[in-house]
C-alpha cells in the first residue's frame, strides 16, 4: 500500500498545476480586446480540459483509496464542460452562459462538500453501532489546509455561477468617451467573460499561495486515527478475559 510519503506527487503539485492553468486563462482574457462568446468559450474550454486532466491524474497519483471521489467527480464534470464549450455550435452567448454557470455551480458544490467532509471527518469517531468502535482500517484524512482550500475554491466557484446568473446575456449598452473620442458597446457576454477572467485570476493567486505554503509532515488527527484501533484492542481482550 502506498503512503503519502512514498508518492512522487503531492496535493501541492495539484494546486500549483491548477493555479498555472487558471493564470493562463486569466492572462488570455485580460490581454485580449475581444471578449466575444467564441473567445470566452475557447479560453474556458482549454482551461477546463487541462484542469480536468490534472484532477483525473491526481486521483491515482496523489490521493489514496477512499479520498479519490472528489478529484474524479471534479475531473469528470470539468472535462465535460470543457468539451462542450469546445464544440463550435455551442460557442454562442447562450452556450457560454449555460455551460459555465452549470459547471461553476456543480463543481463548487462538489468542492464545498469534499472540504466540509474533510474537516468533519476529524471530529467524528467511527462506530458501527452506538458504543462499538469500527475496527476497519481508517482512511487517512488529508491536511486541514487542503480541506479549507477546497471550501474556499468551491465557494468562489459558486459565487461565479451566481454572478453569471445575475448577468443578462442580451444586455447591450453603447457608450462614448468624449475626451478620448472612443465609442464602444458593453454587452452581456463581455461582462460574463470578464467575470470568468476575474474568477480565474482569484483561483490562480489563491491556489498558488496554497501550493507554496509550508505544511506539516503529518497531522495529529492522522496519527490519532492510525493509533485508535491499536488502543481499543487491549481493552477488548481484557473484557473477554
Amino acid at each position: 500500500m502506498t503512503t503519502a510519503e512514498s508518492r512522487t506527487f503531492a496535493v501541492r503539485h495539484v494546486q500549483l498545476a491548477r493555479a498555472a492553468f487558471a493564470a493562463i486563462a486569466a492572462l488570455m482574457i485580460t490581454f485580449s480586446s475581444d471578449h466575444s462568446a467564441a473567445v470566452g468559450s475557447a479560453v474556458f474550454s482549454g482551461f477546463a480540459i487541462a484542469t480536468a486532466f490534472v484532477l483525473l491524474l491526481a486521483a491515482w497519483l496523489v490521493y489514496p483509496a477512499g479520498r479519490r471521489w472528489p478529484s474524479i467527480a471534479l475531473g469528470v464534470v470539468t472535462i465535460v464542460a470543457g468539451m462542450a464549450t469546445g464544440l463550435f455550435p455551442l460557442r454562442t452567448v447562450t452556450g457560454f452562459f449555460v455551460t459555465v454557470i452549470a459547471w461553476a455551480l456543480v463543481s463548487g458544490i462538489i468542492e464545498l462538500v469534499a472540504g466540509w467532509r474533510g474537516l468533519k471527518a476529524r471530529t467524528e469517531r467511527r462506530e458501527i453501532a452506538p458504543g462499538v468502535a469500527d475496527a476497519r482500517p481508517v482512511v487517512p484524512a488529508g491536511p486541514r489546509s487542503e480541506s479549507r482550500d477546497a471550501i474556499v475554491v468551491g465557494a468562489v466557484s459558486i459565487l461565479l455561477g451566481i454572478a453569471l446568473l445575475c448577468v443578462q446575456p442580451a444586455y447591450s449598452l453603447t457608450y462614448r468617451l468624449d475626451e478620448a473620442g472612443v465609442t464602444g458597446t458593453l454587452t452581456g457576454i463581455t461582462i460574463g467573460v470578464g467575470l470568468f477572467g476575474g474568477y480565474a485570476a482569484i483561483v490562480a493567486v489563491y491556489l498558488g499561495i496554497a501550493g507554496f505554503s509550508p505544511r506539516p509532515a503529518a497531522s495529529a488527527a492522522d496519527a490519532l486515527a492510525t493509533e485508535e484501533p491499536a488502543s481499543v484492542e487491549p481493552a477488548d481482550r481484557k473484557d473477554s478475559a
